[in-house]
C-alpha cells in the first residue's frame, strides 16, 4: 500500500480565529515563505477581503459548513491531518489511504465567551452560542502532535513564529534540513532517518507553544464551567481556576522568596493600571487590596473617603468633604504608623489632596481617577507608585483563603450597608439612647472596623478614627491599645464612639472603653455572657447598639 509522498504536498496553515489581531499580516508572512493556508468562516473572508488566497474548508473536507458553522472543521480530513504522526508508518499510510494532506501550523483562538457573558443582560442562549466546539478540539489535536503541528493560540506569537520560520529554528518537519523555508523536502516516500525528515525542530519553542495552547482551552473551559455552575444550590464539587500571569515581581514577602501576580477572569487587580512609579511589590499589592476594601463602604457616597493601610489593616481611616479634608482627618488617626503607607481613596484625587501628601513618605496612592494637575504633583515624588483602581462594593464571587496543598473558600464578605440598620438593636437603657452625632458616628465605625484585622476594637469622632486596636489576641487588649493610640496621637476617647468587629466574650474590654469616656458601642453581640457585657455598659451609661452581624478577619 503506498504511503503519503511529501513531495506532492506544500506546507498547509489552518487559520480560524476570533480574535483577528494581526492575522492578516501573519497569512501574507506564511504565504511568502510558501505556505498553503486553508480557513473557515469569517477568517476566511478577512483574508481574501485582504487579497490573501485561502483555500476554504470544505475543500479540504468535501463537506459544506452546516448548522450556521456549528459544524465545519470537526472532520476526518482536518482532524487526521493534524494528529498525523510524520515518522509513523502506520500514520503514512493512512493518510495516503484516506486522501488526506497534513496541516503544518494551526492558528486558532476561542469564541468570545468572556465578552459575551460580561455583557448586561446576557442570556444563556447567548452564552451557549459562543461556547466553542472545532477551535478546541482542533487546538488539543495540533498541541498534542507538537513535534510534527506548529500550533500558535495567541496573536502575540505570531510575529515570533514567522521569524523562527525564517530562520530555519522552526521548520515544518516535511522540510529538508539546510533547505529555504517554504520548500519542500527530497522527493519520494519519507520515512525515519532520511534527509526529508526533520522532527524536533526547535523543541522548546514548539512545546511552550503547545502549552499555552493547552491552558488556553483549560481557561476557556473554566470560565464556561463557573458560569453554568454559579447558579446551583449548594457547592459546586469542582472548583476550576484559571489565572493568567499579569507580571513577575522583584520578590514575595521576603528578598529570598520568588513570586509573580497572578489575575483571575474577574473584576478587580487584573483592571489596575499604574500611571507613575517603579514597579509594585508583592506586599505593595497586599496593602492595594486592604486599602480598597477599607473605603469600599463608600463607594458612590456624596463624602470623600481615606483608609491609610499598613501591613494590609488601616492605621487611619476618616471621611471629609473632599478627598484632601479626608486625607488629613486619616492621617490624624495615626501620624507615626502612616509612615510608608498605601493610601486609597473612594473618588479621584484632586491637586489638594496630592500636595497634602508631599510632606509623608507613601508606597502607593490608589484611587479611581486622577486629574492631570494631582497627577503632575505626585509624579514629583519619584519613588511613589499611582494606581488607577476603584474600589467595588459589591464585588460578585468567592473568597479563597490558602492552606497548605489547598483553599478554603468563602463568600466573599459584603462591606457594612446602611440598608443593615433595619437588623440593629439598643441592648442598654441609656437615657437619653444614642444621639443623632452619635448615630452617625457609630454607622461611621461600623463601616470602618470591618477593614481592620481581628481582634479589632476601631473608636471614632465626626466619621473618623482616632484610635484603633488591631490584631489582638485578647479582646481587651485591642480595646486597651485603641484608647492607647488615641492618647498617643493627642485624641481624647472621652465622648467618642467605639466598634468592635465581633463580640465582647467578657465585660472587660467595655470597662476598658468606658473609663476612657467612650459613650455609645456597636458590635455584633451574640455571645454567652452578652447580659453581662450588656450590663456593664449600664452601669457606664454607655449606649450599646448590637447588629447581629460578624465582621471578623483572622
Amino acid at each position: 500500500m503506498a504511503s503519503w509522498n511529501a513531495s506532492r504536498h506544500p506546507v498547509r496553515a489552518l487559520l480560524s480565529v476570533s480574535d483577528k489581531r494581526g492575522i492578516v499580516e501573519f497569512a501574507r508572512a506564511l504565504t511568502g515563505l510558501g505556505w498553503e493556508i486553508v480557513s473557515t468562516g469569517g477568517t476566511a473572508d478577512a483574508l481574501r477581503k485582504e487579497g490573501v488566497p485561502v483555500i476554504p474548508i470544505e475543500q479540504v473536507t468535501g463537506f459544506p459548513e452546516i448548522m450556521d458553522g456549528r459544524v465545519k472543521t470537526l472532520h476526518p480530513k482536518v482532524h487526521g491531518g493534524l494528529l498525523a504522526r510524520r515518522a509513523h508508518p502506520g500514520d503514512r499510510t493512512a493518510l495516503a489511504q484516506h486522501g488526506i494532506t497534513p496541516i503544518d501550523l494551526v492558528a486558532v483562538n476561542l469564541y468570545p465567551f468572556r465578552d459575551t457573558i460580561a455583557r448586561p443582560g446576557a442570556t444563556l442562549e447567548q452564552a451557549l452560542e459562543q461556547i466553542d466546539i472545532g477551535g478546541p478540539s482542533m487546538l488539543r489535536s495540533a498541541a498534542k502532535n507538537h513535534e510534527d503541528v506548529i500550533v500558535v493560540v495567541d496573536p502575540d506569537d505570531y510575529p515570533r513564529v514567522i521569524e523562527a520560520l525564517k530562520t530555519g529554528a522552526l521548520t515544518p518537519d516535511r522540510l529538508t534540513p539546510g533547505a529555504s523555508p517554504g520548500t519542500l523536502g527530497t522527493p519520494g516516500t519519507l520515512t525515519p532517518g532520511t534527509p526529508g525528515l526533520r522532527p524536533g525542530s526547535a523543541p522548546a519553542l514548539r512545546r511552550q507553544l503547545a502549552a499555552k495552547a493547552f491552558a488556553h482551552t483549560a481557561a476557556y473551559d473554566a470560565a464556561i464551567h463557573a458560569y453554568l455552575a454559579r447558579d446551583t444550590a449548594g457547592w459546586p464539587e469542582w472548583i476550576t481556576l484559571a489565572l493568567e500571569r499579569r507580571q513577575e515581581l522583584r520578590y514575595g514577602e521576603n528578598p529570598h522568596q520568588a513570586a509573580a501576580l497572578y489575575a483571575a477572569d474577574e473584576p478587580g487587580i487584573r483592571e489596575l493600571e499604574q500611571l507613575h512609579g517603579k514597579e509594585l511589590s508583592f506586599n505593595n499589592l497586599l496593602d492595594v487590596d486592604a486599602a480598597l476594601g477599607a473605603v469600599a463602604p463608600w463607594c458612590g457616597a456624596d463624602r470623600a473617603a481615606c483608609a491609610i493601610v499598613k501591613h494590609t489593616t488601616p492605621c487611619g481611616i476618616a471621611l471629609g468633604r473632599g478627598p484632601g479634608e479626608a486625607y488629613e482627618r486619616a492621617l490624624a488617626t495615626d501620624r507615626t504608623s502612616a509612615f510608608g503607607s498605601v493610601i486609597a481613596f473612594n473618588s479621584g484625587l484632586d491637586r489638594a489632596a496630592a500636595a497634602a501628601m508631599r510632606d509623608l513618605f507613601v508606597e502607593v496612592v490608589v484611587a479611581p481617577a486622577f486629574p492631570d494637575d494631582a497627577l503632575a504633583v505626585l509624579r514629583e515624588k519619584k519613588g511613589l507608585r499611582v494606581i488607577r483602581l476603584a474600589p467595588d462594593l459589591d464585588a460578585p464571587g468567592w473568597d479563597f483563603k490558602r492552606i497548605r496543598g489547598g483553599f478554603l473558600v468563602q463568600e466573599r464578605s459584603r462591606p457594612a450597608a446602611a440598608s443593615d440598620e433595619k437588623a440593629w438593636n439598643v441592648a442598654t437603657r441609656r437615657a437619653p439612647p444614642p444621639t443623632a452625632e452619635e448615630w452617625r458616628d457609630l454607622r461611621f465605625a461600623w463601616a470602618a472596623v470591618g477593614a481592620v484585622k481581628s481582634n479589632a476594637i476601631l473608636i471614632a469622632r465626626d466619621e473618623a478614627a482616632i484610635g484603633i486596636g488591631a490584631g489582638q489576641m485578647s479582646r481587651v487588649d485591642a480595646s486597651f491599645l485603641a484608647v492607647h493610640k488615641a492618647r498617643q496621637q493627642g485624641h481624647d476617647p472621652a465622648g467618642a464612639v467605639l466598634a468592635s468587629d465581633a463580640f465582647f466574650p467578657f465585660p472587660d474590654g467595655v470597662e476598658e472603653a468606658a473609663c476612657a469616656g467612650v459613650r455609645a458601642i456597636i458590635q455584633p453581640g451574640g455571645s454567652v455572657k452578652d447580659a453581662e457585657v450588656i450590663a456593664a455598659a449600664d452601669r457606664h451609661g454607655v449606649a450599646m447598639v448590637l447588629t447581629g452581624v460578624r465582621q471578623f478577619r483572622h
